[in-house]
């Protein structure tokens, strides 16, 4: 069967298709019916079965007769270390964690916040919560105190899970600081914290709430899988919100089983016992996705990596890992491979290593350029598929399903929409487009299994950010078109988000961050262009009258601001001081025509402009910053 085949069955019957992909899960329980129509938008699926997900991604392929495959492959170029952990390893040491958390009182329905660098442990402790039926949620390692410590009282964990540090390649990130200032931030305080001490930097545990990952094991008894309903969170997962709240995505246990399996073989195209890398972090909805959980459920074997594409050695590390690793199919963003690209533009270093093993690349996590994909192409000599799905899916909307069938490749389009996906394009009224021209991309409900039925105590808050807008449908926040076959183009995002080398940042928590500096007056946050890494933010700020500081120590600040508050991931650098911002009558900022100015796009004067001077003060200020650059 054909993709078209495939996506027309899942139409015309998508009770009976996932069912019939919720075939290939272990259940205690096996769900009376796929969807449950919970009323006013609100769905779930499966949620009367009852499973576990670590059983599904590790256990059972033990029981199977395949213990002794390797689950794991870490290669940490960082420290130069290497290691292999089989199926039959995990499950012993997942289930000795689970034990020594359940004796200290982690059960079923608590939550345990995770903040590990790229080290199989992070995953353990993914498995492990999972095992018990607990609700993890992965903080992206280094994040600042005061952005973890938001998460700390949103999510109010009963546990914390941290390294003592992470490695960066020319630098110690030290992780215990920043979580004892964010458990210090808190209001919500955790019974205890687990420490996993790196030899790199060997922490200072607190006498009565840090215990040490080896020693809190030691002699506990092994923890069983607690089967949990199919509507049991699996993990709550944070994404671009304001500073002040935090939209914490949750995924259900039944759902994302059963969508996760169905990928790796229909999109990424590999059979259990084949090698899958996804080259992000376990703090991201890739590293969740695909590097934990949807590889190990399906039986692959999966690469954790700590590393960067560039610089640990050399831009030639990615062809070396799949080589030695024999990967198959390799997954990575478009920053990455535009990284790798500058500093080796003749992909001299591609023809050192064999790469007979890979069969495709995967693309996402922002839009990739054709320059880079056709560069990928070229040096690889495979399909270099990009792809497009959110936080909220987690899993792809649109891509090209090699495991179905090779749909040719069009540049600049992530292809077609997946089953369970009914893609519309949306005027401002909520009627349908017409093929080539742009609109809101939105999916019509309910959404496929495996994506976020609410956020984590803010259902409101999920109907008003995602249903309010199009009643019936769930608003992606990107605009797009679709052609005459059915390929999706994904132009830009219709808010304030971000994307700095395939991380969606808010440019509002920014400005909220900016705003509270005691000489600025007013601020705006713009994503302009850069070539490597997709989008920089930069800021513009208005000053109090009666300010007489030097422009660049303000400036200074305002950076340290941001990078204290929101964490280094932010890149932000690019700012400086302006009189006023460009603003329609009403007082809204014109930020797209702050950007079309940044980036030496052709714009027309907003007809709303207050004052059409100050887009002339704009381009002066931002010339200075290499910017600006008249249109070619």
């Amino acid at each position: 069967m054909g993709y078209k085949d495939i996506y027309d069955s899942w139409a015309s019957d998508p009770e009976d298709f996932w069912m019939k992909a919720a075939a290939a899960i272990d259940w205690d329980r096996p769900p009376s019916k796929a969807l449950f129509d919970r009323g006013a938008g609100m769905f779930e699926w499966f949620a009367d079965g009852m499973t576990n997900t670590c059983w599904n991604a590790v256990d059972r392929h033990v029981e199977n007769g395949r213990g002794e495959q390797v689950a794991i492959i870490w290669d940490s170029p960082i420290t130069h270390t290497k290691r292999e952990i089989t199926y039959v390893e995990l499950r012993n040491r997942v289930a000795t964690l689970a034990g020594a958390l359940r004796a200290k009182g982690v059960e079923k329905g608590d939550r345990v916040i995770i903040y590990m660098p790229m080290i199989p442990e992070a995953l353990e402790a993914m498995l492990a919560c999972a095992r018990l039926g607990a609700i993890h949620s992965v903080v992206f390692g280094g994040f600042a105190a005061h952005e973890l410590a938001v998460r700390i009282d949103d999510a109010k964990p009963k546990c914390i899970i941290a390294a003592s540090c992470g490695l960066e390649p020319n630098r110690v990130v030290h992780y215990k600081p920043l979580l004892d200032g964010a458990v210090e931030q808190a209001t919500h305080k955790p019974d205890f914290c687990v420490i996993f001490q790196r030899e790199q930097e060997v922490a200072t545990l607190i006498p009565g709430r840090d215990v040490n990952w080896h020693g809190f094991q030691y002699g506990v008894e092994p923890a069983e899988c607690v089967p949990v309903e199919g509507n049991h969170p699996a993990y709550i997962l944070y994404t671009s919100g304001t500073t002040g709240q935090p939209k914490g995505v949750v995924r259900h246990t039944g759902g994302h089983l059963v969508a996760l399996n169905w990928t790796m073989k229909n999109i990424y195209n590999v059979e259990p016992g084949d090698r899958f890398w996804a080259a992000s972090d376990v703090g991201w909805v890739v590293g969740h996705s695909y590097i934990c959980y949807a590889p190990l459920i399906h039986g692959n074997t999966t690469i954790v990596f700590e590393g960067k594409p560039v610089g640990t050695p050399d831009a030639g590390t990615f062809w070396r890992v799949i080589s030695e690793h024999k990967v198959k199919s390799f997954f990575t963003a478009p920053t990455a491979f535009r990284a790798v690209k500058r500093e080796d533009p003749k992909g001299e270093l591609v023809s050192k290593y064999d790469l007979g093993c890979l069969n495709a690349v995967y693309l996402a996590g922002e839009r990739a350029d054709p320059d880079t994909i056709q560069w990928a192409q070229k040096q690889l000599g495979v399909p270099v598929i990009d792809h497009w799905w959110q936080t909220e899916t987690g899993f792809a909307i649109a891509a090209n399903p090699l495991g179905i069938e090779e749909l040719p490749v069009k540049l600049g389009s992530p292809s077609v929409p997946m089953p369970g996906y009914d893609v519309r394009i949306l005027d401002e009224g909520g009627h349908e487009v017409k093929d080539g021209e742009l609109g809101a991309i939105a999916i019509k409900l309910p959404l496929p299994p495996g994506t976020l039925p609410t956020l984590w105590n803010a259902e409101d808050r999920f109907k008003s950010a995602y249903l309010a807008h199009f009643p019936g449908y769930y608003e992606t926040g990107d605009a797009g078109m679709r052609d005459e076959d059915g390929y999706l183009y994904i132009m830009s995002r219709t808010d304030d988000v971000i994307n700095v080398a395939g991380h969606r940042l808010s440019t509002g928590a920014m400005e909220e961050v900016l705003s509270n500096h005691p000489d600025v007056a007013e601020c705006a946050v713009i994503g302009v262009s850069d070539p490597l890494k997709g989008q920089l933010p930069m800021g513009f700020l208005c000053l109090n009258a009666g300010c007489d500081r030097p422009h660049d120590e303000v400036v200074k600040e305002a950076v340290k601001l941001v990078r204290d508050q929101i964490g280094p991931v932010a890149a932000f650098k690019l700012c400086t001081v302006v009189d006023r911002l460009p603003k329609t009558r009403s007082g809204k900022i014109l930020r797209a025509t702050m950007v079309k100015i940044a980036d030496g796009a052709a714009y027309k004067t907003p007809a709303t402009i207050d004052d059409p001077a100050i887009l002339g003060e704009i381009r002066e200020a931002v010339t200075p910053l290499g910017y600006a650059k008249e249109p070619a």
